[in-house]
C-alpha cells in the first residue's frame, strides 16, 4: 500500500507539471511587440500610452533597475479559433516566484482603460469567451523593472536599493508574448487534481478518506490520454466528482477566506512604486470580482486608497463600483498599517482619525475592525485607542513569528493599560499571504488553539507584501473547499462578517493583558536613527503647530491652517508605516524620508512662527513659549511668559581629574575619562550611580544576526562588548557651563556635552556621533544603584511595566524593548528617570554585588545606532544627534514631565504681550496631548488628555475663552452616546479619570 501511494503521488506531480498545466493553453500565435523606455521617473499614463517605441522580441533584455517601459502588443485572433476562449499570455520576464518582488505590469486598452495587473502568477489577459475569430488585439503594458532586492541567498548587501547606486544594466529577459486558446476544462482538471492531491497529503496515512481520494486520482489519471489531454479532460474530471462532492464533517474547522493583498507602503521599493503596485492590484481584484460572484476582497490603508483616487482615476472608478456592490471592502480604518510600538500617543490616535474619516467620507463606511497582519508587535496602549476610535476588533498574524514562546491563543480579548478590551483574532493559518493550499488549511485546523470552544478562523487570501492579490486559481480552490470531506470548510467573507460570527460563537474568550510583544525584529527600535528622529520631531512639531495655531485663531483671529495641518499629519503618518519607521526599507526610502522630514519641520516651524507672532505682537520684550503640558520656569503650559535667566551649573575641576557639576540639588562627578562616576541627589542624600561603576558609558557590540539584518538583534550580541572609555579630550565646554567629551573608535567619533540644568535634578547629555561602523551596535549605559524588579516604559497614553529579571522565558525574550520619552525605575520613595528626545530601543538588566558595598545594580542601556547592511548597505552612516537626561530622585510624574520638557524645548521671541493658555489643568497627572480646532471647520476647540501616572485623578480644566457647551467625543470628534457631559461651572470643567484613561472634549465656542 505504501508503494501505491508513492507511485500515485509521483505520477500526479509529473502529469500535472509536464502534461496538464502546459495544455491549459494548447494553441498559440505570437504577438507583435514594441517598447518605449521612459527616461527617469514614471511618466503620466497618457504620455506612456502615446509614446512610440521600437520593436522587441522575446529573449531580448529590457529594464534598467527602477525603470519604466511601455510595451505595445498587437495581433489578430486566428479565424479557426472562433467559438473558443482566447487569452493573451504576457510574460515580462517573470521568474515564476513570488509576485511583487520583481518586474510588474499594468495592462491598458489603447483608450487608457485599465484591464488588469501582471505578475509571475497572473500573466494572462482575457480577449474573448468566446471569440468570433479575426478580432484585432491592441494592448499597452506599463511595465516596472523593479530589481530583485531580496535575492537568493537573501540578506546580502546590494546596491539595487537606490537608483543612485543601482546602475543601468537591463535586468529582465522578455518572455512569451502570445495569443492562446484557453482550455477551461483542462484548467478545471488541474485545480481538481491539485486540491485533491494536497488534501491527500494532509489526511492520516491510514484513513479511508485518503485511500478514497488516492484511488479516485488514480482513476482520473488513467482516464487522461496524454496525447489528447483536451479531448479526455472531461472524462478524467468525471472520475473525481464523487470524492469532490463528499461533504465535510459537521465538526470541521471553518475558515473565512478574505481576498487580500497586504501591500507594504514602502519596503524593498519606494513610496512612488507602491502607488503603482496598489493600482495594479486594485485593477486585478476588480476584474476578478466581475468574474467571480462569491469572491470578496478587502484592502486596508486609507493612504493606498487615496493614492488610487489621486493617481489612477480610471482604476478608482472601478473600485468605487465594486465597493458599492459590497465586494471590495475597506478594511482596518487606519491611514497606513503602521508600526504601533514607536508612534506617539497623538500620532497613533490620528492613524485612526484620518483612516476612518477617509472611508466615511468616500463611502459612508465605518470600520469596526483594525487590520494589522504584519506589524512587529503591539503596544499596550493600543486597545484604548482602538476603542476610542469606535472600533472593537483587531486582526494580526505577525505574533506567530515569535521565536521563543508560542502565543497561547488564536481568538482572545486583548486588555490594554486602561482596562479596555478588544476582541482579537490571530489566524492559525499563520500567513497573511494564504493561497488556500491544503497544507495551509490543515495547519490552521491542526493548530487552532480554541478547539472545543470555537471553530472559526480567518485566512487572508492572496499574494501580498509586494502586491498582486488573489488569483483565479485561489478562487477555484475555494469553490472546491467550500464543503469537502477531510478539509476545513472555506467561504468568502468580509472581515466584519467574520468578526461578528466569531464573537457570537465565542462570547467569553480568554484575556491577554499588556503588550503583544513580538519575540523577533527587536532591532527595529533602533535601525535608521535618522528616520526615527524625524518622526519624533515631526510628532512634537505637529502638537506645537496645532496648539499655537488654535490659540492664535481664538485669541488673535488668525486663520487656522486646516489644509496644511491635514496634509502634514498624513505625511508623518505615512512614514510610520511598519517598514519605514522601523528602519527596514531600502536606502531610497530612508533617503527620501530624511528629506521629507526636513521639509515637514520647515513647514511646521513656519506655522508655529506665524501663530506665535500673531499672539505676541511686535515688541522688544523677550518671551518664552511653553508648548509642553506642564508649567515650567514660571511659564504656564500652552502659554507664553517673560523669559528668565537659565544658567546651567559651571564645571569645577575634580581632584582626581575631570569635572564636577553642582547646582545645589544634584552633584555630578565626571572623571578624566569623561564618564559619570557620581550623580548625587543632595536633598535625598542618595547616590545614583553604582559605586565603582560609571554611567554615560558607550558600549560597542558586534551585530550580525542570523537573518533579517535591519530587523533583528539576536541575544548573543551581548557575548562580546567593548567599553569605550578612552577619551580624546575632556574639557570645559566653550560656553563655560558644560563639560565636553570627545572619543574616537574605529572609523567613528563621538562628541558629548554634559550640562546640569539650573534648579533641576536633571543631567542633560547631548551626544553627536559621526558613525562609520559596519555591523556594530552602539549602546549608552547607566548602571544605577537601585534594586527594582520592574520598570516603567512610556507608551501611548501611559506607561507599561516590564520586569528587570528573566524569571520566565517570556521575561527573558524581552531583552530589547521599546519606550517613548522615558524609562523609570524606583525603589519605594526614590527613583530615577532616563528621558530621551529621539531613541526608542533599550535594555534593562540587574546584577548583584557581593562583599563590601553589596547591593543590586540595575543597568539601563539606551540603543543609539546600528549598522546592518541589508536592505540598506549604508544604514545610518554619517552624523547623528541625540539628547538624553538622567533625572535622579524622580517619581513617575517627574518622568512624564521631564520627557515632555526634553521633547518640547522652549521657544523664545520678542513681542509685546504674554499669552494666556486656551486651556489649563490643575492636576499634573492629567496630561493634555492635543489642543486644536475641530476638524469640521466649526471653530470648536478640541482638547484631548489622559491620566498619565497610573492612578485615579480628578481635575479641573479651565477654558481661557467663553464656550457654550462641552461634549465628550470619540477620536473623530463625534459625540459619544450615553456618555454624560462633564460638570461645568462657568468656564471650568471638572472630570474624573481612571488610570490611564483617555478623554476628548469638544468645547463649542460661544
Amino acid at each position: 500500500m505504501h508503494d501505491d501511494r508513492s507511485l500515485v503521488e509521483g505520477r500526479l506531480r509529473r502529469v500535472l507539471d509536464e502534461r496538464l498545466r502546459p495544455t491549459v493553453h494548447p494553441e498559440t500565435v505570437p504577438l507583435e511587440v514594441t517598447v518605449w523606455h521612459a527616461p527617469g521617473e514614471p511618466v503620466p499614463v497618457a504620455e506612456g500610452l502615446a509614446a512610440e517605441g521600437g520593436p522587441v522580441r522575446p529573449g531580448e533584455r529590457w529594464g534598467a533597475p527602477w525603470g519604466t517601459s511601455w510595451f505595445r502588443v498587437r495581433g489578430t485572433v486566428p479565424g479557426q479559433w472562433a467559438g473558443r476562449t482566447v487569452e493573451a499570455l504576457l510574460d515580462l520576464g517573470f521568474d515564476g516566484g513570488t509576485p511583487g518582488f520583481q518586474c510588474e505590469g499594468l495592462v491598458y486598452r489603447p483608450d487608457g482603460t485599465p484591464v488588469k495587473g501582471l505578475h509571475p502568477q497572473n500573466q494572462w489577459v482575457r480577449i474573448g469567451a468566446p471569440v468570433r475569430g479575426g478580432e484585432e488585439v491592441r494592448l499597452r503594458i506599463e511595465a516596472a523593472s523593479n530589481p530583485v532586492v531580496l535575492g537568493f541567498p537573501p540578506f546580502r548587501p546590494t546596491p539595487l536599493g537606490d537608483p543612485e547606486t543601482a546602475g543601468r544594466e537591463p535586468q529582465y529577459t522578455l518572455g512569451r508574448m502570445e495569443l492562446a486558446v484557453f482550455d477551461e476544462t483542462v484548467w478545471q482538471l488541474v485545480l481538481d487534481l491539485e486540491v485533491l492531491g494536497e488534501l491527500m497529503a494532509e489526511l492520516p496515512v491510514d484513513s479511508a478518506r485518503r485511500w478514497d481520494v488516492l484511488r479516485a486520482v488514480e482513476r482520473a489519471l488513467d482516464a487522461v490520454d496524454l496525447q489528447d489531454v483536451g479531448g479526455t479532460a472531461e472524462r478524467a474530471r468525471a472520475r473525481l466528482r464523487g470524492v469532490l462532492a463528499a461533504p465535510a464533517s459537521p465538526s470541521a474547522h471553518r475558515i473565512s477566506a478574505v481576498g487580500h493583498a497586504h501591500i507594504d507602503s514602502a519596503w524593498l521599493w519606494p513610496l512612488r512604486e507602491t502607488v503603482r503596485k496598489v493600482a495594479r492590484t486594485a485593477a486585478n481584484m476588480t476584474a476578478l470580482i466581475e468574474d467571480e460572484p462569491e469572491f470578496v476582497f478587502a484592502m486596508s490603508q486609507a493612504q493606498q486608497w487615496a493614492w488610487v483616487k489621486e493617481h489612477r482615476p480610471e482604476v478608482w472608478a472601478r473600485v468605487k463600483e465594486a465597493v458599492a456592490g459590497g465586494r471590495f471592502v475597506p478594511a482596518g480604518g487606519m491611514w497606513v498599517e503602521s508600526d504601533t510600538n514607536m508612534p506617539g500617543s497623538e500620532a497613533m490616535a490620528r492613524q485612526f482619525v484620518h483612516g476612518k474619516r477617509f472611508f466615511l467620507d468616500e463611502f459612508g463606511i465605518e470600520n469596526d475592525e483594525v487590520w494589522l497582519p504584519d506589524t512587529f508587535g503591539f503596544a499596550a496602549g493600543l486597545p484604548q485607542i482602538i476603542g476610542a476610535a469606535g472600533a472593537k476588533y483587531l486582526l494580526t498574524q505577525k505574533i506567530s513569528w515569535s521565536r521563543t514562546n508560542t502565543f497561547p491563543h488564536h481568538t482572545f480579548h486583548w486588555e490594554g493599560i486602561d482596562g479596555t478590551r478588544i476582541f482579537t483574532h490571530f489566524p492559525p493559518v499563520d500567513t497573511y499571504n494564504c493561497a488556500l493550499r491544503g497544507a495551509e488549511l490543515a495547519h490552521a485546523a491542526r493548530t487552532f488553539r480554541e478547539k472545543g470552544r470555537a471553530r472559526h478562523s480567518l485566512a487572508p487570501t492572496g499574494f501580498g507584501d509586494g502586491g498582486g492579490g488573489t488569483t483565479r486559481e485561489m478562487v477555484a480552490r475555494a469553490a472546491r473547499l467550500r464543503d469537502l470531506e477531510g478539509s476545513p470548510t472555506v467561504r468568502w467573507e468580509t472581515p466584519a462578517a467574520f468578526f461578528a460570527r466569531a464573537e457570537a460563537e465565542y462570547p467569553e474568550p480568554p484575556v491577554w493583558v499588556g503588550e503583544l510583544y513580538l519575540e523577533l525584529h527587536r532591532a527595529t527600535f533602533t535601525s535608521q536613527a535618522g528616520t526615527k528622529r524625524g518622526n519624533r520631531r515631526g510628532e512634537h512639531l505637529l502638537r506645537e503647530a496645532e496648539l499655537w495655531a488654535a490659540t492664535a485663531a481664538v485669541r488673535a483671529g488668525s486663520a487656522y491652517p486646516y489644509e496644511e495641518l491635514d496634509r502634514l499629519w498624513k505625511t508623518v503618518l505615512l512614514h510610520q508605516f511598519h517598514d519605514i519607521l522601523p528602519g527596514s526599507s531600502i536606502a531610497w526610502v530612508h533617503r527620501e524620508a530624511r528629506q521629507t522630514y526636513a521639509r515637514v519641520a520647515r513647514e511646521l516651524d513656519d506655522i508655529v512662527g506665524r501663530a506665535q507672532r500673531a499672539l505676541a505682537g511686535e515688541g522688544e520684550r523677550e518671551l518664552v513659549f511653553n508648548a509642553a503640558p506642564h508649567r515650567r520656569h514660571g511659564v504656564p503650559a500652552g502659554g507664553a511668559g517673560p523669559a528668565r535667566p537659565q544658567l546651567p551649573a559651571r564645571p569645577l575641576p575634580r581632584d582626581e581629574g575631570g569635572f564636577v557639576l553642582d547646582n545645589g540639588l544634584l552633584r555630578v562627578e565626571i572623571d578624566a575619562r569623561g564618564l559619570v562616576v557620581s550623580a548625587y541627589d543632595i536633598e535625598a542624600g542618595r547616590e545614583t550611580v553604582t559605586p565603582g561603576r560609571a554611567a554615560n558609558l558607550l558600549q560597542l557590540h558586534p551585530d550580525f544576526p542570523n537573518m533579517w539584518d535591519a530587523w533583528d538583534v539576536d541575544e548573543f550580541y551581548r557575548n562580546t562588548v567593548t567599553d569605550l572609555t578612552d577619551a580624546d579630550e575632556v574639557t570645559a565646554g566653550g560656553d563655560g557651563r558644560s563639560v565636553r567629551v570627545v572619543r574616537s573608535f574605529g572609523a567613528s567619533r563621538v562628541t558629548q556635552v554634559l550640562s546640569l540644568a539650573p534648579r533641576e535634578r536633571r543631567l542633560v547629555l547631548d551626544t553627536e556621533v559621526d558613525w562609520h561602523e559596519t555591523e556594530k551596535f552602539l549602546k549608552l549605559a547607566f548602571p544605577l544603584d537601585l534594586r527594582a524588579e520592574r520598570y516603567a516604559s512610556e507608551t501611548q497614553f501611559g506607561h507599561v511595566f516590564r520586569p528587570t529579571h528573566a524569571n520566565t522565558s517570556w521575561d527573558a525574550a524581552k531583552f530589547e524593548a521599546c519606550n517613548h520619552r522615558f524609562v523609570h525605575l524606583a525603589e519605594p520613595g526614590w527613583g530615577v528617570a532616563l528621558v530621551n528626545d529621539s531613541t526608542y530601543g533599550h535594555d534593562v538588566t540587574r546584577t548583584v554585588r557581593t562583599g563590601p558595598g553589596a547591593g543590586t545594580t540595575t543597568t539601563v542601556r539606551v540603543s543609539l545606532l546600528r549598522a546592518p547592511r541589508f536592505p540598506d548597505p549604508e544604514t545610518d552612516q554619517g552624523v547623528h544627534r541625540f539628547r538624553h537626561a538622567l533625572v535622579p530622585g524622580a517619581d513617575i510624574g517627574d518622568a512624564v514631565r521631564e520627557g515632555w520638557w526634553l521633547n518640547l524645548p522652549e521657544r523664545r521671541l520678542t513681542g509685546a504681550r504674554e499669552v494666556a493658555p486656551l486651556v489649563t489643568v490643575d492636576e499634573d497627572a492629567v496630561v493634555v496631548t492635543a489642543v486644536k480646532l475641530a476638524d469640521d471647520g466649526s471653530g470648536d476647540v478640541v482638547v484631548r488628555f489622559h491620566e498619565a501616572h497610573g492612578g485615579r485623578a480628578r481635575a479641573t480644566l479651565a477654558a481661557g475663552f467663553p464656550f457654550a457647551g462641552v461634549t465628550v467625543t470619540d477620536l473623530l470628534e463625534r459625540p459619544l452616546p450615553d456618555v454624560p457631559a462633564p460638570a461645568v461651572d462657568g468656564e471650568r470643567i471638572t472630570v474624573g479619570l481612571r488610570p490611564f484613561q483617555l478623554m476628548t472634549l469638544r468645547l463649542r465656542r460661544a
